[in-house]
């Protein structure tokens, strides 16, 4: 036949498949048979034949001796039936279930029990009525048996020519028959074949004459029919000496795994498996020659059979079967079951029986199918018939356990006894080198496709995984490695796939490892349980078998057993159904699929002819991974080498032309799956890194990515172009290399035990690396991912994965694919400038630590680092303006602000004698940038309920820079270029902007800090309102609006200093100052009423500062007992971090305002240095002019005339060498009696 031929029956077998169906669903209905009740049902999947023709019917008298002028003509009609029966062609078809199974994949290993020729389904269930002998091979292939005529003696002749399953003639003789010799079969008997032969084409021929044909030739066909067959049909042994041998037998390689082939790569979804084998004079059996496929459900049991039954119309229905019978022998029981299955399985309701007497035709008969078992002389059950077909599918399935065994199912001409054989087991155990099983490979193959098939189906879950595992565990080990290199390599691949590596967190309905998981050849959980129920289902004794017995899997007595209903009913688990034993821990399964992809590779290089001209290495030796020091100029290195990976993007369509490094020559087969089993370890080495970096395992995270990257650099070498979604994958490599050099220069200080992490390899990472090394030197990332000690270069090289990663994704290939894996990676990338922004910002403000009282100037090298600072913050933050990410923009915004305040302290003048010069107009100028710039941060954020951490520590850092530029104009105020007065109010304005930002109502951390921050400020205006009003000569008026401020600004200061717990010490301070305030007043003031008023208000301040004492004698007694509880507070803000664990790296420089939780009692002796006097002056001044009052004093006034007498006496004879704390445990006394009423906590704060 022609390849076109070839190809039409190609796609008319592939419409059949989806045509065929209709034109057949009117055969689909349920039939009930009679009172028997059998339901038989038979969809025709495919068809060769053409519609029914009506038959012609011979007249009486016709001799079917002799032939019709068409007689062996091929006919469509009759298909090779008309042949067939004269044994002409290929009696024996060994492979015919094989090639079915190939032609309808989806059915095989879950929705039929069977597949087989009709012929053998026929012989099954006859034999409990029939004395012949049956030989069958029985192969498992999931939950379906394959059943295929095993012609002994065909077999044992080739075995006599070629030597070929001489161990089997030799098993046969020994236990079975001594004496096999080949049996001719008698001249009746092809005479009965050659008149049902002519007798058919006599039905087609148009107008029914018998038109003779010369003598010559009837009688050359007539020996021919003599001869048993035209040529021998058993298949030869696969004995091929090397992969050479076996190449001409796939003419289709590139064809040969579709799922190997088409899961990341572009290739053509519709490319299959195909047969491995030629379908001219080498395809070996494996042909699917039948002239329709039928799925033929018989009660509960689903079978595929394939028959070449000659269907014709005519008579009350569509499609009647014709039969030819010598009218002198009675129909019997086995006929009758002949004819009945037969029309069953085509779905035919009729039956036109001929009878005819030395070939001379006689009468026609029309007999309905349903009527067939009640047929005079052939009387049958169908119900036993059903029992017999359901009573050895169990039996079978219950004992043919193993997928990739052959079993042989044989029952000797005239015995009651059927056996079964495992010949795989046998072939094992022969010593001979020529114990080959021709069976092997296409059960290999069909093992192969099936598990292809399954993992192709989407429908497809994780259910079926272990069948799959299962089905390719058993095929590699069918296969020789040398011979079936591609198979194999293909095999273990689709093992790796099976781990859905893409989806990593996937949960996992079993906790067990793979390597725990059920065995690889049986379908039965526990083997030893297996053999015990062996022995029940098959219902005989072990301890009785008889000694010829002891090679069989199992035995059936009697065929009379089989008649029985469910005698053996199988409790064999067909389909298991434990979930795929896989393990939920990641690292462990990415070492098995590493296994499988170790596996695939080194089957795939043993079969590559060419060798490569790279020195032979030793898979046992590692291969280095370096571990060196970088300097920046190894930054730009990196950027060569990813600027090669973008070259290929734009490359993306175009096919490699010339051979790989290895020999390996584009679009072979090798070429393909060792791509995907490149991208599957990729993948592996991926996963193995991101869980390591989740462990905080950051060498070993490290390594595996170079693994990883150098896994995908072998693939880009032998890929002309690269598939976007490789390229998606890449990109996420890059990223994920990105987090690992980050966190190294994060943490430095495990430095020695992260080199000990990346310096291990596995033997498996050894050989791997080999087998990648074949193809390419692995060296496209290695500055990338080597682990290096300078933690800038590593922040440079973790940036400069991202921007790679960046770069494809906003690639032409990639613009419209890759938009969620883009907004990660610009958070990435905005982050890492941050880290950088904020290590330069560090390295900075540590230059200018070390300068630190000596008379400076800006170096060269700080203005460098501020560059390269504001570049870092200002490219992150166009990154996360890129996603619209406004809480990390306004801490960007945020460190930009921090470093225009490093830049006002590097301006800060030391004048000769290191003391600090003016406030700058430089220092005024970043100040001002910095507060610009955190106000913008503000303006990102919105409003606080965007993120009220950010926004905290944002409006604190505004605060601070404002209090901070204030102080410094206050403190070292630029009197050489402004007026006193513009200062003074330029400090007003910006502490009152500080205090705008000072958040006093919202309830969190930092609260206790605004409230200090606002009692600084309020005292500090005070001050400056008190020197104000002590140094102004001339204006009054604004003489009483600088001592209206100052009091204002004194008792809000008071009121705040008195909430806070741990502002003793300024709280006194600023009551002394208030005080003081009110002694300047006393002294421009005439009057000695009003002097008395003032110093009673004055006294009354100074009984406040009781709530100051108190707290000062409780730190000072804590102090003593040295139990410090209270920890170590200032302003300092936490970090915050955004969404991605950005860092805002937001602190304050300037300590002026923070708060101490320790008490400084050197503070504390100064501030009452200047207690005691200004008391004592207070109290004499307040005698003096009681007692020089021309007024009588009332009783009541001489009674506090006489306290103040009785304090200022003991306040003189206090001695200032008790302990500190003795001496405020005084002063508290003194204050009780100067104010009893004022005992409690509580004090007045004035007004």
């Amino acid at each position: 036949m022609s390849s076109q031929d070839n190809k039409t029956e190609s796609e008319q077998r592939e419409e059949q498949q989806t045509g065929a169906a209709s034109e057949d669903n009117k055969q689909e209905a349920v039939i009930c048979l009679g009172n028997n009740e059998v339901k038989s049902r038979a969809v025709v999947k495919y068809s060769a034949a053409p519609p029914p023709s009506t038959y012609a019917l011979l007249q009486e008298k016709t001799d079917l001796k002799l032939p019709p002028a068409n007689w062996l003509r091929e006919n469509a009609q009759l298909g090779p039936a008309g042949t067939t029966v004269l044994g002409s062609s290929r009696k024996s078809k060994p492979f015919s279930s094989f090639g079915m199974a190939y032609d309808f994949i989806d059915c095989i290993g879950d929705d039929v029990d069977v597949v087989s020729d009709s012929e053998n389904i026929k012989k099954l269930l006859k034999i409990p009525y029939s004395k012949s002998h049956v030989s069958m091979a029985v192969h498992r292939v999931g939950g379906t048996l394959l059943l295929d005529d095993l012609d002994i003696q065909e077999l044992f002749m080739r075995s006599s020519q070629t030597g070929d399953w001489a161990w089997l003639k030799e098993f046969y003789q020994r236990l079975i028959d001594q004496k096999w010799q080949r049996k001719k079969k008698s001249k009746e008997h092809w005479n009965e074949k050659a008149i049902l032969s002519k007798f058919l084409y006599y039905s087609i021929n148009s107008n029914g004459a018998a038109v003779p044909v010369p003598s010559d030739t009837g009688q050359t066909a007539d020996d021919g029919c003599g001869s048993g067959g035209g040529g021998p049909s058993w298949p030869a042994t696969y004995n091929s000496s090397s992969p050479d041998s076996e190449e001409p037998a796939i003419p289709k390689e590139e064809q040969v795994d579709k799922y190997a082939l088409g899961h990341v790569s572009s290739l053509p979804k519709e490319q299959n498996l195909p047969t491995l084998f030629d379908e001219g004079e080498n395809s070996q059996g494996l042909k699917n020659d039948f002239a329709r496929n039928i799925l033929w459900t018989f009660e509960d049991i689903h079978m595929l059979v394939g028959s070449n039954m000659p269907i014709f119309g005519g008579g009350r229905y569509p499609a009647v079967s014709l039969q030819l019978r010598d009218n002198n022998k009675p129909i019997n029981v086995l006929t009758g079951i002949d004819y009945w299955l037969d029309n069953l399985m085509c779905n035919v309701p009729e039956l036109v029986m001929c009878f005819h007497v030395n070939g001379i035709v006689q009468k026609y008969e029309m007999i309905k199918t349903e009527d067939i078992p009640d047929l005079e002389n052939s009387r049958f059950s169908t119900r036993v018939v059903k029992d017999i077909a359901q009573n050895i599918l169990s039996f079978l399935k219950s004992n043919c356990t193993k997928e990739g065994h052959t079993y042989w199912l044989f029952k000797a001409s005239g015995s009651d006894i059927v056996k079964l054989y495992d010949l795989t087991t046998l072939c094992e155990e022969a010593a001979e080198e020529k114990c080959q099983n021709p069976f092997t490979l296409p059960v290999a193959v069909l093992l192969y496709k099936v598990a292809s098939n399954m993992m192709l189906k989407k429908s497809q879950n994780r259910k079926n995984y272990d069948t799959i595992r299962t089905l390719l565990l058993n095929c590699i080990k069918l296969l020789n490695e040398e011979r079936h290199p591609q198979i194999i390599a293909s095999a273990h691949y689709m093992l790796a796939e099976l781990f859905q590596l893409d989806d990593v967190n996937e949960e996992v309905g079993n906790g067990e490892s793979l390597r725990g998981g059920g065995s690889e050849d049986s379908y039965s959980d526990e083997d030893e349980e297996e053999e015990e129920d062996e022995d029940d289902s098959c219902s005989y004794d072990s301890s009785s078998k008889p000694q010829d017995d002891s090679k069989a899997v199992a035995v059936i007595k009697s065929v009379g057993e089989l008649s029985v209903p469910e005698k053996y009913k199988s409790t064999h688990q067909i389909r298991p159904n434990c979930a795929f034993p896989v393990s939920q821990d990641k690292e462990e399964k990415c070492r098995l699929v590493l296994s499988y992809v170790l596996k695939g590779l080194k089957a795939v290089d043993s079969s590559i002819k060419k060798e490569t001209d790279l020195p032979s290495a030793d898979p046992s030796t590692p291969i280095p991974l370096k571990y060196e020091e970088r300097s920046q100029s190894g930054a730009r290195e990196v950027e060569k080498e990813i600027a090669l990976l973008l070259d290929r993007v734009v490359s993306c369509n175009e096919e490699l032309k010339m051979p790989t490094r290895s020999g390996m020559l584009p679009g072979s087969w090798h070429h393909r799956v060792k791509q995907q089993l490149f991208l599957k370890a990729s993948k592996a080495y991926y996963i193995l890194s991101d869980s390591a970096t989740n462990l905080l395992k950051y060498g070993r995270a490290l390594r595996y990515i170079k693994l990883a990257l150098q896994c995908h650099d072998a693939y880009c070498s032998i890929s002309g172009g690269l598939h976007p979604q490789v390229l998606l994958f890449h990109c996420q490599c890059l990223s994920l290399c990105g987090d690992v050099q980050l966190m190294l220069a994060q943490n430095t200080s495990n430095r020695a035990a992260y080199l000990e992490e990346y310096s291990y390899q596995t033997k498996d990472d050894q050989e791997i690396l080999h087998c990648l090394h074949r193809e390419s030197s692995c060296q496209a990332f290695s500055m990338a991912t080597d682990l290096a000690t300078d933690p800038e270069y590593q922040l440079i090289i973790s940036c400069k994965c991202y921007e790679a990663a960046h770069d494809l994704l906003t690639s032409g290939v990639l613009k419209d694919l890759g938009q969620e894996q883009l907004g990660q990676v610009l958070k990435r990338l905005g982050n890492i400038r941050n880290e950088m922004g904020v290590f330069y910002m560090n390295q900075a403000a540590a230059m200018q630590t070390e300068k630190e009282g000596v008379r400076r100037t800006v170096c060269v090298a700080e203005q460098e680092l501020w560059k390269k600072c504001f570049s870092c913050f200002e490219k992150g933050m166009q990154n996360f303006q890129a996603i619209s990410d406004s809480v990390n923009t306004a801490l960007l915004l945020c460190n930009i602000g921090r470093l225009m305040r490093i830049c006002a302290q590097a301006h800060c003048i030391m004048t000769s004698d290191h003391s600090r010069g003016e406030f700058s107009p430089e220092e005024a100028l970043y100040y001002n940038k910095a507060k610009d710039y955190y106000q913008k941060a503000l303006k990102s954020l919105g409003c606080r309920d965007s993120h009220s951490a950010v926004w905290d520590s944002v409006n604190w850092e505004l605060s601070t820079t404002y209090f901070t530029l204030a102080t410094l104009l206050q403190d070292y105020a630029p009197l050489s270029r402004k007026a006193q007065e513009q200062i003074e109010r330029e400090v007003t304005e910006t502490m009152m902007k500080s205090l705008r930002y000072c958040d006093l109502q919202t309830e969190s951390a930092r609260q206790p800090l605004y409230q200090y921050r606002a009692a600084t400020i309020h005292h500090r205006l005070a001050s400056m309102y008190h020197s104000c009003y002590r140094n102004q000569v001339g204006d009054e008026s604004i003489r009483k609006q600088h001592k209206t401020q100052a009091e204002q600004h004194y008792s809000k200061a008071v009121r705040l200093f008195v909430n806070l717990s741990d502002a003793p010490c300024e709280l006194l301070r600023t009551l002394l100052e208030r005080v003081a305030f009110a002694e300047f007043t006393m002294a421009g003031q005439n009057s000695n009423a009003v002097k008395l008023k003032t110093l009673t208000g004055a006294l009354e301040m100074m009984c406040e500062t009781r709530h100051a004492f108190k707290l000062i004698h409780k730190e000072l007694l804590e102090q003593q007992d040295k139990v410090i509880l209270t920890p170590e507070a200032s302003d300092k803000p936490e970090d915050v971090q955004g969404s991605d664990g950005t860092s805002s790296e937001l602190n304050t420089e300037e300590g002026s305002d923070s708060t101490s939780s320790e008490l400084d009692t050197e503070e504390v002796v100064k501030l009452i240095g200047v207690f005691v006097p200004s008391f004592s002056f207070l109290l004499l001044q307040m005698i003096k002019l009681s007692t020089a009052s021309k007024r009588k004093l009332s009783v009541k006034e001489e009674e506090q005339v006489k306290v103040y007498k009785k304090v200022y006496s003991q306040l003189l004879r206090a001695e200032k060498s008790v302990p500190l704390d003795k001496r405020v445990s005084l002063f508290l006394d003194l204050l009780d009696q100067l104010n009893p009423h004022t005992g409690s906590d509580e004090t007045r704060s004035g007004s």
